[in-house]
């Protein structure tokens, strides 16, 4: 038997999280729609069938755990590589090895860290060996391999989400934790149901956040004797502020700023808020906040209360004077404010109707009547002839046609009967009569000639 040494580590030093890490399949947690009794994953790695995949997740699922599980379970060379530290030489040099070892008859696990990270050039190295077999390449990201992973490699691996693990599955581990030799098994650790479940849900489905929590109040409780007693105090030191997973750039950043937009737009100020919050305490810059109200201030609410714009704008000038965390109150305003707004998309709509007319007909030539004439060969070219000036008229209005000729009768705007709207769209019936009446009384002179 090896004899420990002065100069090694004690095992209760290295972090719990490591120690605890599992072993084998039976030991990991969560991940039931992959890992379960006849889920692909599960039966893939059973049947010593793994190919190249990725693994898509939130940090803390056990994305590189279950790598050197695979690689255990199916006696393959684990290689580690992260994408942070190594660049093409590093690449190269580790799939001649792999080359060798296949073709000495072993199969090599190539797991990549945060593959997200490499650029296009780094991913395409990995082909070639990808291809002809010589690795099984099971990467990891916390990004949407969609659009962080080359098309071409993409379509050589097969993609399984990780999710964030349940609070019971969380509670679960930590129990273990507790129990495990390599954890605090040797030791009378008292802590409560009730702890472990705020542990819980402060982890937020990381289990590495989840058992470091856990390792942090344990070394701080209250110690008699044998005995380490956890007490509220302690906990609510060590959790005083919420881990809020949240990445500025990532996937999870749209996916809470759409849920802001898609709650003010049902109308749900309360679900709003939340998500302004979410996103505020996160780190989020408040004047990316503010830039996406103003845009929803015209595109949900529009001329259905026209005082929304004007909302937003002031709430993106105060979040610039005074910044964070003072602003969050006057975002809030803003947010509860569109909120409650009646809604309308009439002025989204009219945009993107006339942006499809325009696209198809980015040649279509301005009508003379409303072309400017400042020369004299544009004024015999007839550039502004017949041009009724509206403010010279007794009703501010004329007959003129304004459109190109193929798309004479063309509606974009066509205004609802919500809020203030409805008198816009009064007004633009007015006008389309008024309009209407005119041309008619002008084809009549012009027969009667």
């Amino acid at each position: 038997m090896r004899q420990q040494t002065f100069f090694e580590p004690d095992p209760q030093d290295v972090p719990l999280a490591t120690r605890m890490r599992p072993r084998e399949l039976e030991e990991f947690a969560g991940q039931e729609h992959l890992l379960g009794e006849g889920k692909v994953l599960r039966q893939l790695i059973d049947q010593d069938r793994v190919s190249s995949m990725i693994f898509w997740g939130p940090p803390g699922v056990g994305k590189t755990t279950l790598a050197r599980i695979i690689a255990g379970r199916t006696k393959a060379n684990f290689i580690n590589f992260s994408a942070v530290t190594s660049g093409i030489k590093e690449i190269k040099e580790v799939m001649n090895e792999a080359e060798k070892n296949r073709l000495m008859g072993e199969k090599t696990i190539l797991f990549v860290d945060e593959i997200h990270r490499f650029n296009k050039a780094q991913q395409d190295a990995f082909l070639p060996f990808v291809e002809k077999g010589s690795i099984v390449l099971i990467g990891a990201t916390t990004e949407n391999p969609s659009f962080e992973i080359n098309s071409a490699l993409l379509s050589r691996c097969k993609v399984f989400v990780l999710q964030s693990l349940s609070e019971k599955a969380l509670q679960n581990l930590l129990r273990r934790a507790l129990q495990d030799p390599r954890g605090f098994g040797g030791q009378k650790i008292v802590i409560s149901d009730e702890m472990l479940g705020m542990i819980a849900v402060f982890a937020n489905g990381d289990a590495r956040t989840a058992l470091g929590t856990l390792e942090m109040v344990v070394l701080n409780g209250d110690r008699t004797g044998e005995i380490t007693r956890v007490t509220r105090e302690t906990l609510e030191q060590c959790i005083s502020k919420k881990s809020l997973l949240y990445d500025k750039k990532g996937e999870e950043h749209y996916n809470i700023i759409s849920a802001l937009h898609k709650s003010m737009r049902n109308s749900d100020p309360d679900a709003a808020v939340y998500w302004l919050a979410r996103m505020l305490e996160a780190g989020e810059d408040p004047l990316y906040v503010a830039r996406r109200l103003i845009r929803f201030a015209s595109e949900d609410v529009g001329m259905a209360d026209s005082r929304a714009l004007e909302i937003a704008v002031a709430a993106y000038q105060a979040s610039h004077f005074i910044g964070m965390p003072e602003c969050s109150v006057n975002l809030t305003h803003a947010v509860v404010y569109l909120s409650m707004a009646p809604k309308s998309n009439a002025l989204y709509k009219a945009y993107e109707s006339a942006k499809r007319d325009a696209e198809k007909m980015l040649a279509e030539p301005v009508p003379l009547i409303i072309r400017n004439a400042p020369t004299k060969l544009m004024r015999e070219l007839h550039y502004g002839e017949g041009y009724e000036y509206a403010h010279n008229t007794a009703d501010k209005l004329t007959a003129m046609q304004c459109l190109p000729d193929s798309l004479q009768g063309r509606k974009y705007y066509r205004p609802t009967g919500e809020g203030s709207e409805l008198r816009a769209r009064e007004r633009l019936r007015q006008v389309e009569e008024w309009k209407a009446k005119r041309r008619t009384e002008r084809r009549a002179q012009e027969e009667g000639r």
